[in-house]
């Protein structure tokens, strides 16, 4: 007579399930890891963005929230001047094409320690975002770190444009960018932070806009100014 345990080949095929679950978990923690370097550093964004039609220009407004990492905070107290870039493009729909690039422009800001005044420097250059080849408009002085980058966090009227460059009504979108340039640094300094996530400091926006015809200065703007 004969006998069969069929509980033996199903123990047989325990280790196997188990194994595969062990290998999922592995491959899931590894791409959960590789998400975490590719991910970028959350240290700053757009908490508001509005644009609009005033007299014979397009003006830009936005509100940013930053934070200094460590890192460099530490540059900037060694010296090294830091450049950040505004930009922003404006591109009109186009069913039967690729949309058109309207608006370009960029702006940029250098944020710096005076070491034997303890107090810190803002400079607001023109469309260049060379440090060496921007027009400065304004410069502000600091007496901390927190005041410099909270006047760094706003962007107010802004122009970007002539009122003519866009067509009131039309369907448009808005791509805008805040970013830190590591391409402003001294060159041995940016190969000591090459790929330190500390260092990549950016902040983007894309919506939908759409501009009503121009209006004055002081009258209230419009719901169609504020996408």
């Amino acid at each position: 007579m004969v006998f069969f345990t069929p509980c033996c080949k199903r123990g047989r095929a325990e280790p196997s399930r188990s194994l595969s679950i062990a290998v999922s978990l592995a491959l899931a923690l590894l791409l959960l890891w590789l998400g975490l370097l590719a991910a970028p550093l959350r240290a700053a964004e757009v908490s508001q963005l509005r644009v609009e039609r005033i007299d014979e220009g397009i003006y830009l407004s936005a509100g940013l929230q930053l934070e200094v990492p460590q890192p460099v905070e530490d540059a900037l107290l060694k010296g090294i001047a830091l450049i950040f870039v505004a930009e922003v493009e404006i591109y009109r729909e186009r069913w039967y094409w690729t949309d058109k690039r309207v608006v370009q422009a960029s702006r940029s800001m250098r944020l710096a320690y005076q070491p034997l005044t303890r107090r810190w420097r803002l400079s607001l250059g023109g469309a260049d975002t060379s440090a060496q080849g921007a027009r400065v408009n304004l410069v502000q002085q600091f007496d901390s770190l927190n005041e410099a980058v909270s006047a760094l966090e706003s962007l107010a009227r802004w122009r970007i444009a002539d009122a003519a460059d866009i067509e009131p009504g039309a369907a448009h979108v808005m791509e805008f960018r805040f970013r830190l340039d590591p391409g402003q640094l001294p060159r041995p300094f940016q190969i000591g932070i090459a790929g330190q996530k500390d260092w990549q400091i950016v902040a983007e926006r894309r919506q939908s806009l759409r501009l009503p015809p121009a209006r004055r200065a002081g009258e209230p703007a419009a719901e169609g100014s504020r996408p």
